[in-house]
């Protein structure tokens, strides 16, 4: 047994890279290529594999940390299959100038070798020798032309055989383009969107001819080289082009082109990328709990057994709606939404998802509200005041709330609790040429009727003007929605969450009542009530509305 150091191999241009995650422990035992560590430059991130098997005595490393070629990752106790590996490794790079250069001149390498060098590796790895290939787009079935939607690569990718490196797409498929032999991309020659045909190159790809192969008569050669290969790969008096196909194994490098050719957005290393595919995973789905969101090998794992243990839905996926044409039918104007416009909409659709909506209706009689207010003009002539029966929902309403905690409430954000609101702040619906504004008028249960008819006369203006500060449309606890102006006999209005109750204004109408036995004409507004079932029951809404039509037909009741 014996210790070895390992340290950050050639970073193929990086200057520092940083630690995202570190694959091992102290005391774990570790096999040949291995991951330790993931690292991480702007551009990539990458799996540094184990030279070597053996057991992990320290790691020098943290996450978070950064790192540059040459600094020490952490220190293994080599098996002793790997003992004399390491030490024929260690003793190579403590050879002279000549011996250094056994990658280039096997002849003078092997010369200068000591007898334990010869007997581990007989025959040193001759010097990797290269050729450029060009590839071109082959041939595309009868098209003539072919868009190029993707690229797989960039400059300075080693890639295998089979990976793709473009994808194009004609008028009636799309097909990836394979490349035909493992090496490192040094050209591309196309770019995103452009128009391809059959025979325009794509790329240069600099190949790799085969290294001498060592004798297989010693067990331990292949591990001698191994080690050797990642000794050699951190001294800076190789090449580029040899520190480059030294430094990782085929496999890394492989996932690290494949890391590129992913989704850019899903924030994973090679092997956890690896493992998904493994697993049929996919990883927007699943949520890191690592650095910066990352995603690790542990949340892949829990992913899966939450996915197994979960009974198996048979449906609720909500269809998609057709797009249709409507051109074909006649002439047509289209028109971009507003932003207000799309707001509402998305606020209205997330609340019709998540709130089961119950709607109940009643008729609350005003009459005698209707002469009471008649009997204020000369008093709202002198004010300069109008007042309209608004203020006196509101005042209604927030006697309701203060009756009925119930209403007054928003169910919390872990669905186990429910808040109860100590204060009264009334939202109401305003319909705007730019789309639906709700500002919220505060504290209505403390304000009289002459100052709450000013302040919702102001809001409302604010509102259709487009002048309304955020804060004066948030806080809300309830919400009036009023088409008595406009018209209708009722409607269904959907809760504006996170409130969990909504009232329905129309239009006021004159009919016929029994009233101590005697048919009279009466003012009857009608009202529909909805509200969010998780947080409000029937019982609840009825005694909202007797409440509610109690103090609007009799408003002395206000008071009380």
């Amino acid at each position: 047994m014996s210790k070895q150091t390992i340290k950050v191999p050639d970073l193929g241009g990086a200057s520092e890279v940083e630690v995202i995650e570190i694959c091992v422990a102290s005391g774990d035992t570790v096999t040949l290529d291995q991951s330790l560590i993931v690292v991480e430059s702007d551009k990539a991130s990458m799996d540094i594999p184990c030279p070597v098997d053996g057991v992990v005595i320290s790691i020098a490393v943290a996450e978070g940390a950064t790192v540059s070629e040459g600094d020490i990752i952490l220190e293994i106790e080599a098996s002793a299959g790997e003992a004399s590996a390491s030490d024929a490794a260690a003793d190579n790079k403590a050879e002279s100038a000549e011996e250094s250069q056994a990658a280039v001149a096997p002849e003078q390498a092997s010369a200068n070798n000591k007898p334990s060098e010869q007997a581990l590796a007989p025959s040193s790895p001759a010097a990797p020798l290269t050729s450029v290939q060009t590839i071109a787009v082959p041939d595309l079935g009868g098209a003539d032309k072919v868009e190029l939607i993707e690229l797989l690569v960039a400059v300075g990718d080693r890639i295998n055989e089979g990976d793709g490196i473009v994808v194009m797409e004609s008028d009636k498929a799309s097909m990836e383009l394979p490349s035909p032999l493992t090496g490192v991309i040094v050209a591309l020659h196309v770019k995103e969107g452009d128009s391809l045909s059959e025979g325009e190159n794509v790329a240069d790809l600099e190949v790799m001819a085969e290294t001498v192969a060592t004798a297989p008569a010693a067990s331990a050669a292949p591990q001698a080289t191994a080690s050797s290969t990642q000794s050699t790969s951190q001294s800076s008096t190789q090449s580029t082009t040899t520190a480059k196909t030294s430094v990782a194994p085929s496999e890394p490098a492989a996932s690290l082109s494949a890391d590129r050719r992913r989704k850019t957005d899903i924030y994973a290393g090679p092997a956890v990328r690896k493992l998904a595919r493994e697993l049929g995973v996919d990883l927007s789905r699943v949520s890191g709990t690592g650095p910066r969101g990352r995603v690790a090998k542990e949340d892949l794992h829990n992913f899966v057994k939450k996915a197994v243990s979960e009974p198996q839905s048979l449906g609720g996926a909500i269809p998609k709606v057709p797009e249709i044409d409507f051109s074909q039918f006649g002439e047509i104007d289209i028109q971009p939404m507003t932003k207000l416009h799309k707001m509402t909409a998305a606020n209205m659709h997330r609340s019709w998802l998540n709130v089961p909506h119950v709607t109940q209706f009643d008729e609350a009689d005003i009459t005698e509200l209707e002469l009471f207010r008649a009997g204020l003009k000369p008093e709202m002539e002198k004010r300069g005041i109008k007042i309209t029966p608004l203020p006196f929902l509101f005042k209604a309403i927030a006697a309701a709330l203060r009756a009925n905690p119930a209403f007054n409430a928003s169910l919390g954000a872990d669905g186990e609790s429910i808040v109860y609101k100590n204060y009264v702040h009334i939202g109401m619906a305003v319909d705007t040429s730019a789309g639906l504004m709700v500002p919220v008028v505060r504290d209505v249960d403390t304000k009289g009727i002459w100052e709450l008819s000013v302040e919702i006369l102001e809001l409302a203006t604010k509102a259709k003007e487009r002048k309304l500060k955020p804060n004066e449309m948030q806080g809300g606890c309830f919400t009036i929605s009023s088409l008595g102006g406009i018209g209708g006999t009722g409607f269904t209005p959907i809760v504006n969450t996170p409130e969990v109750g909504i009232l329905g204004v129309s239009k006021l109408m004159l009919k016929p009542q029994y009233i101590d036995g005697n048919l009279e004409p009466r003012k009857m507004l009608p009202l529909s009530l909805s509200y969010d079932h998780r947080a409000v029951n029937g019982g609840d809404a009825g005694r909202f509305f007797t409440f509610l039509s109690a103090v609007l037909a009799d408003v002395r009741r206000l008071v009380l």
